[in-house]
């Protein structure tokens, strides 16, 4: 991409694409906004309320009008911060920060920090289940992974759930008294009953590997579970796999959107996002790879507004190392990181 092009404030691109019948053509926008601040990224979350759109950027969480790319506000000290639930009804919001092993809860209003919540180890995915009106934290703890509930209104935490991997991801609910969670290690969705708050079964997703996003449709009563490759689509009153998604890598998140019957896929390698429209719930077309950045593996979607929403920072060259310095260690670690240039906040609209 060419760099220059990438210094205003905003970039718009537009694509067409067609689609095998029954699906018509479809037309996407891609704008891209420089939001400007400090801080990697993991989770965005959509306020489907007021369209403000909550994006973590390490230390602290911005907040985002989806519409025009401005930022609206800033919530701070959120150390480590993955994601953001939000309980419109009780008028607050969550974070988990899993730099200092705590929540934060906020008033969604005015943004203003309540106080912060102790929960413990491997915070990580954060999402409201609003038939049970409950913040469901799903959490990379040791020796065992585990899901904590949390009362909306209060903060309290109501229940924890062991889990059999320590790498829960996304979590989901179907308002019949189940929460779904993919295990991103064992590549497995295990189901939660919420009277009880055990785990009562387990199905494995192959060939599903490393399941990250999840959502779940009412209508056809299917779970969706965003893998790297290829995603899966699971009937939940069988745990069988009905149908397979082929998808980029580096998946994320994943966003549905129930009225356009479309997923979101996002592919953080490459720098895309794979659209696909439900024709039945078994039968899945792809109508359109929407270019956005390299590295953007996350995504929300406003049901309202049908708008989809990415945030990644991009970065210059990592600086030399001292001609002194040891040379470096094996090992899975990223090294250095050159400085941010620009955090782009992108929005996909059809």
């Amino acid at each position: 991409m060419n760099k220059r092009s990438l210094t205003a404030g905003a970039v718009l691109l537009t694509a067409s694409f067609a689609a095998p019948s029954p699906v018509t053509a479809q037309t996407f926008k891609v704008e891209k906004f420089d939001i400007k601040g400090d801080g990697g990224t993991d989770y965005v979350a959509v306020e489907t309320a007021t369209g403000r759109v909550f994006v973590s950027r390490g230390t602290h969480m911005m907040v985002v009008e989806g519409a025009t790319g401005k930022v609206l506000g800033d919530i701070p000290n959120t150390p480590g911060v993955h994601g953001a639930g939000i309980a419109t009804k009780a008028g607050h919001g969550f974070t988990t920060n899993g730099g200092d092993e705590t929540v934060t809860m906020f008033d969604l209003k005015t943004l203003a920090v309540i106080k912060q919540i102790k929960v413990g180890p491997g915070l990580d995915g954060i999402m409201y289940d609003e038939p049970d009106n409950k913040i469901i934290l799903t959490r990379h703890s040791r020796p065992i992974g585990t899901l904590t509930a949390l009362d909306p209104v209060s903060g309290d935490i109501v229940a924890t759930v062991e889990l059999e991997d320590t790498a829960p991801e996304g979590a989901a609910a179907d308002g019949k008294g189940h929460i779904f969670v993919n295990n991103e290690g064992k590549n497995t969705i295990q189901v939660i009953d919420v009277k009880t708050w055990k785990a009562t079964a387990s199905w494995p997703l192959d060939p599903c590997k490393g399941p990250t996003g999840i959502a779940y449709d009412k209508t056809s009563d299917r779970i969706f579970s965003g893998c790297s490759n290829t995603s899966v689509v699971v009937d939940p009153n069988t745990g069988k796999i009905v149908a397979t998604i082929m998808n980029g890598t580096r998946v994320d998140a994943l966003g549905w959107d129930p009225s356009k019957k479309q997923i979101f896929i996002p592919n953080g390698g490459q720098g895309n996002v794979t659209v696909v429209h439900q024709d039945s719930p078994d039968k899945y077309t792809t109508v359109a790879t929407v270019d956005t950045f390299p590295g953007a593996k996350t995504i929300a979607v406003d049901p309202m507004t049908h708008n989809a929403y990415l945030f990644q920072p991009e970065r210059g060259p990592a600086p030399a190392p001292p001609a002194d310095a040891p040379p470096a260690a094996g090992g899975r670690g990223r090294g250095p990181q050159g400085p941010i240039v620009a955090s782009w906040f992108i929005a996909i609209r059809q």
